[in-house]
């Protein structure tokens, strides 16, 4: 047993992933149970204060998807609190979760990034039919061609994320994804082999390449059985599997990350590897791809969830 301190895993939230993180919650609380320790399931959607008060909790296993959870602001209340948690710390959070900005990061560090803009609502006049037929004719600097990768900045699980083909497509794209925020992402669509890679620590696991039956891998592709294939260890050549294992970790490093995350990138035809981006809390469910690569590098799911809790008492 790595503490016999209390564990608080905290799930659920208000975020748009809440449903999402309840499972991965729950699915860590059980292996922790299992292992032994002294762990509690915490609803994050109460009083978060009175909740981590009330019970005790002396370290928090944090298994919030998007929003607060993952954005740093968790993170920097229980600093204040004082508590331990798993994971990265504010400032890494927050990068990560903000896809203009970490895209920005990455670029610095020479890591490649698809083509993208970024539209704020604020800088935008007139209705949404009125942007999108400014973004055609190049009204926001759009000076890439379709087809292109329409999403939230600041949202995870695919969530408000559109493939857009042609202009009758752009509008409800921007409309839903403005859903979720003030903030969008126009970014130019890469086709290949998309490859997650798990990073735990300073190491790259390995990694898993997602092959899905629908448009692309949507929320519905990601925690709906039966639409998605996955190819462990991808089928790439050793080159460039290494590369994208080089590149993963470099990312994980450029923003900050500490624990676990996934990386996301896109290996194209011509071998180059695109970063889409960065999950500081990866999902832990019965489809999620973390734990399936942590299985294929020989770390069983409670193997993984106490090599995360580690880390977090080491920092």
């Amino acid at each position: 047993m790595i503490t016999a301190k209390k564990i608080g895993v905290l799930a659920g939230g208000i975020s748009a992933e809440r449903e999402v993180s309840l499972k991965s919650g729950n699915a860590i609380y059980k292996a922790l149970l299992g292992r032994g320790y002294n762990a509690v399931f915490i609803d994050a959607a109460e009083d978060l204060h009175a909740l981590i008060t009330s019970q005790k909790v002396e370290v928090v296993f944090i298994a919030l998807h998007g929003g607060q959870g993952e954005n740093g602001s968790v993170q920097g209340f229980l600093e204040v609190m004082g508590i331990p948690y798993t994971g990265s710390g504010v400032l890494a959070s927050a990068v990560a979760m903000d896809k203009e900005t970490s895209k920005k990061i990455f670029l610095y560090h020479g890591i490649p990034v698809p083509l993208f803009k970024i539209i704020h609502r604020d800088e935008l006049l007139g209705t949404i039919e009125t942007v999108a037929a400014g973004c055609l004719i190049g009204g926001p600097m759009i000076d890439f061609g379709m087809p292109w990768v329409i999403k939230p900045a600041t949202e995870g699980s695919s969530i408000g994320v559109h493939i857009v083909k042609n202009g009758d497509e752009l509008g409800p794209a921007l409309d839903d994804a403005f859903k979720y925020g003030d903030t969008i992402i126009v970014e130019q669509y890469v086709k290949g082999k998309e490859v997650q890679i798990g990073i735990l620590g300073q190491k790259a696991l390995g990694g898993v390449e997602v092959r899905t039956s629908l448009e692309f891998y949507s929320y519905e592709a990601k925690y709906i059985p039966g639409h998605t294939n996955y190819v462990l260890p991808p089928d790439v050549s050793e080159e460039d599997y290494e590369m994208l294992k080089t590149t993963a970790l470099r990312a994980h490093n450029a923003l900050g990350c500490a624990g676990a995350t996934r990386v996301d990138l896109i290996l194209d035809a011509g071998g180059k590897a695109y970063l889409l981006e960065i999950n500081t809390i990866p999902g832990m469910t019965e489809t999620s791809l973390l734990p399936k690569i942590a299985k294929l590098a020989g770390l069983e799911f409670a193997d993984l969830i106490e090599e995360i809790l580690k880390s977090s008492l080491e920092h």
